[in-house]
C-alpha cells in the first residue's frame, strides 16, 4: 500500500512530480487510519486505480477477500472495534474500568445487606396507591374556606387489596392530606384494627411520576446541550448517588466513623467523577489533587470552629430524634454535622479544582514554551476571578436553607445578642464558610499542582516518542 500511494503521489504536480502522470490516473482511494501508540490500523480499503507508467494501462487494485462475515458486515465490525477499542492500551484500560464498575455493583449489593434495628414498628399499617372515585363528604364552606377534613372514596390500585375500595379521611393540612378530587391519584395509609378493621388515611398526592418527570428532564437538558460531556456528568450523578446511599449510610451504619467516612467518600467521588468527566489526563489527576485538598482543608477549618465555638453535632434543631437514633444504632450522631459539612463543600470544590486545571491544561496546549511559574500565576488569577462568584454560590445556597428562620427571626425582632449566640445561627455559618475555605485553599493548590505536572509528564510523552 505505501508503495502504490508512493507512486502515485510521485505524479501529482503538487508533490513536485510528473503532471502528465497524474492528470491520466484517476485514482479513488479511501483509507482511514488511526495512529495510537506508534500503531497503523488500516480500517477500510476500496478499489483503487493507480495508472502504471511501464505499461500505460491502469491497474485494480481490489480490497483484501473476507473470509466468514459478507464485507459490508465485515466492515461495520471493523468500524465498530476501531472505535471501541482503537488500540491495545485503551483496551485493557476499558476492559480494566468495566470490571471495576461489575465489582463495584457487587460490592454494595453484599454491603446493602444490613440488619436495621426498628426504630418505629410499622407492622399493621401500610402505604398504597389509590385513586379518588367519590367525594363523600366536602369540607368546603360557604366562605370559600376549608375546614376539618374530607371524606372520600378510594379505589387501591396495588398491593393485596388492589381493586377494593375504602373510605378515606384527607386532611387540609399542608403537610399531611390533600384537597381530594375524584380521578385524583392519591398516597393511602391503611392501618389495619382488630376492632373496626382496615382505616385509610389520605397520606397526600402521588407525587412519584412528577419528580421523575423532573429528573428525566433534568437529564435531557443535561444530554442535549451538554452532548457527551453531559452523559459523563450523568454517570457521575449516578456514581455520587450510589456512593453516597449505598455506600456511606451502610458504612456509619455499622459503626464507622461519619466525619472520617464522608472524607472517604468524598475521596472516592471526587476520584471516579473528574475521571468519568475529564478522562485519562493530567489535568483531571491535578484536579483530583486539589479537590482532595480542599475537601480536608474544608473539614479541619469546620472541627475547629466547631470545637472553638462549643458547637456539635447534638447542638441541631433535630436533637431528639438524633437521640433516639443514636441509642438504637451504631452512627455516631455528634459527627454528621461536619459530615455533612464535607459533601456540602464538595460539589464547589470540584468545580474550582477541575476549572483552574483544565484552564492550565489550555494555556499550556496553546503556548508550550511557557515556563511552570507563568502557569502558577496565571492559574491563581483565573482562580481569583472564580472564587468571588463561587462563595456567594455557597453562602446563598445555605441562606436559601434558612431562609425560614431568617424571616422568623425578622418578623419576631428577636434580640442582636440572641441570634448571633445561638446555635443554629453558628452552625449555618460554619458550614457556609467552611466550605468557602475549602474552595480558597484549592486555588494555589491546583495550581501548583497543575504548572508541575503538566510540563513534566509532556515532556516524558515526548522522550517516549
Amino acid at each position: 500500500m505505501g508503495s502504490l500511494w508512493h507512486r502515485f503521489s510521485a505524479g501529482c504536480p503538487c508533490c513536485s512530480g510528473h503532471s502528465n502522470l497524474c492528470t491520466v490516473a484517476k485514482t479513488q482511494i479511501r483509507v482511514r487510519a488511526e495512529c495510537r501508540s506508534n500503531v497503523l490500523r488500516s480500517t477500510l480499503y476500496e478499489t483503487a486505480e493507480i495508472f502504471r507508467a511501464d505499461k500505460g494501462q491502469p491497474q485494480k487494485m481490489q480490497a483484501p477477500e473476507t473470509s466468514g462475515l459478507g464485507g459490508p458486515l465485515q466492515f461495520m465490525f471493523l468500524k465498530v472495534r476501531s472505535k471501541c477499542f482503537p488500540n491495545p492500551k485503551v483496551t485493557v484500560r476499558r476492559s480494566i474500568l468495566a470490571a471495576l464498575a461489575v465489582t463495584y455493583v457487587v460490592f454494595l449489593i453484599w454491603f446493602n445487606q444490613v440488619d436495621k434495628a426498628k426504630l418505629v414498628d410499622y407492622s399493621g399499617r401500610y402505604y398504597v396507591k389509590a385513586k379518588v372515585v367519590q367525594i363523600i363528604r366536602d369540607n368546603l364552606a360557604s366562605n370559600g374556606q376549608r375546614n376539618g377534613s374530607q371524606l372520600v372514596q378510594v379505589r387501591v390500585l396495588e398491593g393485596k387489596d388492589k381493586g377494593r375500595l375504602f373510605s378515606a379521611s384527607s386532611s387540609s393540612s399542608d403537610q399531611i392530606g390533600v384537597i381530594c378530587r375524584v380521578g385524583m391519584e392519591v398516597i393511602v395509609n391503611i392501618s389495619i384494627s382488630t376492632n373496626s378493621g382496615s382505616v385509610a388515611t389520605v397520606y397526600g398526592p402521588n407525587r412519584e411520576p412528577i419528580l421523575y418527570g423532573i429528573i428525566a428532564a433534568f437529564v435531557l437538558a443535561l444530554w442535549l446541550i451538554g452532548g457527551k460531556k453531559g452523559i459523563r456528568s450523568i454517570a457521575a450523578l449516578a456514581f455520587t448517588f450510589s456512593a453516597l446511599i449505598f455506600f456511606y449510610m451502610p458504612l456509619i451504619y455499622r459503626g464507622f466513623s461519619p466525619f472520617w467516612g464522608a472524607v472517604l467518600i468524598s475521596v472516592l467521588t471526587a476520584v471516579v467523577s473528574l475521571y468519568i468527566i475529564g478522562g485519562h489526563t493530567v489535568k483531571t489527576a491535578a484536579g483530583i489533587v486539589g479537590t482532595i485538598f480542599g475537601i480536608m482543608a474544608a473539614g479541619l477549618f469546620a472541627a475547629i470552629a466547631g470545637h472553638i465555638a462549643n458547637i456539635s453535632g447534638y447542638s441541631v434543631s433535630e436533637y431528639e430524634s438524633l437521640i433516639v437514633i443514636g441509642q438504637g444504632t451504631k452512627i455516631g450522631i455528634g459527627e454528621l454535622l461536619f459530615a455533612g459539612i464535607l459533601f456540602s463543600s464538595l460539589g464547589a470544590v470540584m468545580d474550582v479544582g477541575y476549572s483552574i486545571a483544565s484552564a492550565i491544561a489550555e494555556l499550556e496546549a496553546q503556548n508550550p514554551d511557557v515556563s511552570g511559574r507563568q502557569l502558577f500565576r496565571s492559574g491563581v488569577r483565573i482562580g481569583r476571578d472564580m472564587i468571588g462568584t463561587m462563595c456567594n454560590t455557597l453562602i446563598l445556597a445555605f441562606v436559601g436553607g434558612m431562609l425560614i428562620m431568617l424571616v422568623t427571626i425578622y418578623a419576631y425582632n428577636q434580640p442582636y445578642t440572641e441570634t448571633i449566640n445561638s446555635s443554629e445561627i453558628a452552625i449555618d455559618i460554619i458550614q457556609s464558610l467552611s466550605g468557602s475555605f475549602g474552595m480558597i485553599l484549592t486555588v494555589p493548590m491546583v495550581a501548583l499542582v497543575s504548572s508541575h505536572l503538566i510540563p513534566i509528564l509532556k515532556r516524558r510523552k515526548k522522550r517516549a516518542v
